[in-house]
């Protein structure tokens, strides 16, 4: 267990290390070397990561800490760094290390273009990689808000790692913002937690929680059960991270930063970290009942939504960016059903083939010249039949189609959602079919565009060329993982083997027997998704390569609905209404008034009547002796007045 144990330690550190050395040395040391730093030390983490991962199911997960130093020691309130192994971690952390690695790999192909040097753009990787490391291995909730603010951080800087183009500034700024919108909630939540269990660190608040069920929150005169205001809070910062409904405008913005960034943030970091919030706080979360109602409505509204916004996207990145949106609100769905197994699973089948549906598409990005818009592509599969073959893997993954790893971890979701038996599941169970179908569509959609039919620009075609080795390889493993991923690991995180391999890591309340009911849906239920997707690739085939003429005329007839969801239902437009100008006004007015008027102002109307007032001094000065002299007399006339009256 201690060899486990050090394994662990090494793999949260060692990306650390080659972000610091590239990041800092990268100056002075050779760029190629730079990158030889951080892959290598990328490379043996992911090596210690899945050891500890092998080694710590061998010995059946028991729960484990490893102190490293003191964090915060302040009066009464002490929190150490600690890197916390159980199976939820260890999991996490082998995924992000895996996945990050082969992004690490593909970028060396994929930045080869860049004429600066990129060594900040490999140290950005292995400090955002690091940054989700410590929020996945944290023990306590002041460690996790370090990771959580680290991976906002990393991603700003990736995300505007072009900064001469003002839509990747604007676009990494827009990240950040928004993120630190629902980050204020979540921080109000970890100190709402610290007022009612005296601590943040896992362990002994889980521990509590029985004890203080009862206990309620009081505002505005309104009583609330302090439980559901805390689990409330978290999720908000989770909606934030992992852009949910209201809060999902950065999330396709994103897209701006260089295409292994996209891979990185859609399938192992950033988006999934409010899920892993989610399941760490299960404990919470199964005594929170209202905001599980909510979890449950928030995740399946972001699943439609998502998805019919994406079936009228014409930028390739864009429509798999918001595939991932789509696909997290599936994730969240389950949480609020109390399937937090079935939820971490599509969550870890997910990262294989969505990191393998963006890196492929940056694939295609690169062979044609950096065009992304599908329409101008078409005819590439045999210029590109690598790339056109994991393209197809991976989204028939993501479409859910048997079996592919999307197809175990999709349908375990919406059988779950069937089998919690509310109206808000159903309603879930419903949105998320429907999007199954939708999903399947837009994702053929993609293929036929990019790949099939007579190209729309000749020039781009003809230009095009696969992509190097470095960056077909990680896509070959990739596809690998798309497609074994679920049947593999289908009976631990939600089969047979299932308490033996989460081992508490995961708390499902006496009450919650939804991960052992899920399995029982009636057989229609348990098809209709499958049915679905394939339904959907049907229509894409139909609508793209039978009669390609039927999309602009299906377009022109419904103008409305078309732009309705090519606008993004126009939320971007309503926040610029709602928040955007009046904040700029309020600026503007501080900024004449308040700046200019009066902080400047002030101190420039001083100046100017001193200088008013040393101009007319001056005037005194005549040079003449007799005007000073009589100045004199009359002033010491006027001095023995005073003496002799007073």
């Amino acid at each position: 267990m201690q060899t486990d144990l050090h394994l662990f330690a090494t793999a949260i550190l060692l990306p650390l290390v080659g972000a610091v050395v590239a990041g800092l040395g990268g100056r002075l040391l050779d760029d190629a070397m730079a990158k030889i730093i951080t892959i290598g030390c990328m490379g043996v983490a992911a090596l210690c990561g899945v050891g500890a991962l092998y080694g710590g199911w061998s010995a059946g997960f028991a729960p484990q800490t490893v102190p490293l130093a003191d964090w915060v020691n302040a009066g009464g309130f002490h929190a150490t760094w600690t890197l916390r192994f159980d199976t939820l971690s260890v999991t996490m952390t082998a995924m992000v290390l895996c996945v990050s690695l082969l992004v690490h790999c593909y970028s060396l192909g994929y930045m080869s273009h860049e004429t600066m040097p990129t060594y900040r753009f490999f140290s950005y990787l292995s400090l955002f990689t690091f940054a989700m490391l410590m929020l996945v291995s944290s023990n306590d909730l002041i460690q996790l808000f370090f990771g959580w603010e680290g991976v906002g951080l990393a991603s700003y800087l990736l995300i505007g790692y072009w900064y001469d183009r003002p839509s990747a500034t604007a676009a990494a700024i827009k990240a950040f913002v928004v993120n630190r919108v629902a980050d204020l909630f979540f921080l109000v939540g970890i100190g709402l937690v610290y007022v009612l269990f005296h601590t943040v660190q896992y362990d002994q608040i889980f521990a509590t929680v029985p004890q203080v069920l009862g206990a309620s929150y009081s505002l505005f005169g309104t009583t609330f059960n302090m439980m559901e205001v805390i689990c409330f809070l978290l999720f908000v910062g989770a909606m934030g991270k992992s852009a949910q409904l209201f809060l999902h405008t950065w999330l396709p913005d994103a897209m701006e930063g260089p295409t292994p960034v996209s891979a990185l943030i859609h399938a192992a970091t950033m988006v999934t970290a409010g899920v892993f919030l989610m399941a760490r706080m299960s404990p919470f979360l199964e005594f929170a009942p209202g905001t599980r109602m909510f979890v449950i409505f928030i995740g399946a509204t972001t699943c439609f939504f998502a998805a019919t916004v994406g079936m009228v996207q014409p930028d390739i990145k864009r429509t798999i960016a918001y595939s991932t949106c789509s696909q997290l609100g599936y994730m969240f769905a389950a949480v609020g059903v109390g399937a937090y197994q079935a939820s971490v699973f599509h969550l870890t089948t997910h990262a294989f083939f969505k990191a393998l549906l963006f890196l492929g598409a940056g694939s295609v990005i690169h062979a044609v010249h950096d065009e992304q818009n599908m329409f101008r592509m078409g005819g590439l599969w045999k210029k590109l039949p690598l790339t056109y073959a994991v393209m197809w893997i991976g989204s028939l993954a993501l479409a859910g189609v048997f079996p592919f790893a999307g197809y175990w971890s999709k349908d375990a979701i919406l059988n779950a959602l069937w089998a919690s038996g509310s109206s808000m599941s159903h309603y879930a169970w419903t949105l998320g079919t429907i999007t199954a179908f939708i999903t399947a569509f837009y994702s053929w959609r993609l293929l036929f565009l990019v790949f099939h039919g007579a190209p729309a620009d000749e020039h781009v075609r003809d230009a095009a060329h696969e992509s190097p080795a470095v960056m077909t390889v990680p896509l070959v493993l990739l596809a690998i993982g798309a497609l074994v991923a679920g049947v593999a690991l289908a009976p631990y995180y939600i089969g047979a083997k299932q308490d033996l391999f989460w081992n508490g890591a995961i708390f499902n309340a006496p009450g919650n027997s939804i991960m052992e009911t899920f399995e029982h849906v009636p057989a229609l239920i348990g098809l209709l998704p499958s049915i679905a997707g394939l339904a959907g690739i049907a229509l894409a085939y139909v609508f793209y390569v039978a009669s390609p003429a039927l999309p602009a005329s299906m377009a022109r007839s419904f103008g409305p609905v078309y732009r309705f969801l090519l606008n993004k239902w126009y939320f971007d437009e309503l926040y610029t209404v709602i928040f955007v100008r009046p904040y700029a006004a309020i600026a503007r007015v501080l900024w004449k008034e308040g700046d200019e008027g009066a902080v400047e102002g002030l101190p420039r109307d001083l100046v100017r009547a001193t200088v008013t007032g040393a101009s007319e001094a001056v005037k005194l000065q005549t040079g003449s002796i007799a005007i000073y002299a009589f100045t004199m007399l009359a002033g010491l006339v006027v001095l023995l007045t005073v003496a002799l009256c007073g």
